[in-house]
């Protein structure tokens, strides 16, 4: 029973929809502030400004951190969405037929909302992949600082560079088509509702 309290807490912290305003207005200013400042700039106060307050990070878990933040800011508003987006009186009617709000939850709400959240959250993972090459700029070595180094080498950079853009190619196309396919299968499934 705990895990569904810490589970339905998470939730509500994701999607801003807590009953504690002060802790939503919170989570709503760092999500918009994540959202609404360049990635790179992101890296940067984590990766060189964060040692001037005594937060010492290698290049590696500073990416991360820094991933990681983007990503969910951007996954909670997907989810929030998704949320929202079923229609209150789904939740009335569970209330009606006495499900408890963890069966509400699980039965009516979660399942509709993936309807909506699954597409645009692929979606967003694919942007993780391509965002992941801007953590080179620190000297994390993925796919773009790979190619970056071997154009310091052979210089070849239109081959390697476009080496580079197929690796990625590779990487989200099948993501995107995932994408397509979720979407599809979503949309066919309301149609039969």
């Amino acid at each position: 029973m705990r895990v569904m309290k810490l589970l339905k807490l998470l939730l509500q912290f994701m999607t801003r929809m807590g009953r504690n305003k002060f802790l939503s207005a919170m989570v709503g200013i760092w999500v918009d502030l994540i959202r609404g400042t360049p990635f790179l700039v992101q890296v940067f106060i984590i990766f060189f400004i964060l040692p001037s307050a005594g937060i010492e990070l290698e290049a590696f878990p500073a990416a991360v951190i820094a991933l990681s933040n983007l990503t969910a800011s951007f996954i909670c508003e997907i989810v929030a969405g998704g949320i929202l987006a079923v229609p209150i009186g789904q939740r009335e009617a569970a209330t009606a037929a006495g499900l408890s709000q963890y069966q509400q939850l699980r039965f009516i709400v979660l399942p509709q909302a993936m309807r909506t959240i699954m597409p645009p959250l692929v979606g967003q993972y694919v942007l993780l992949v391509k965002d992941s090459s801007v953590v080179s700029a620190i000297g994390v070595v993925d796919i773009t600082r790979v190619g970056w180094l071997t154009v310091q080498r052979i210089p070849e950079g239109l081959m390697v560079f476009g080496l580079v853009g197929l690796l990625y190619f590779a990487i989200c196309y099948p993501l995107i088509n995932l994408s397509n396919y979720l979407e599809r299968r979503m949309s066919a499934q309301n149609t039969n509702l």
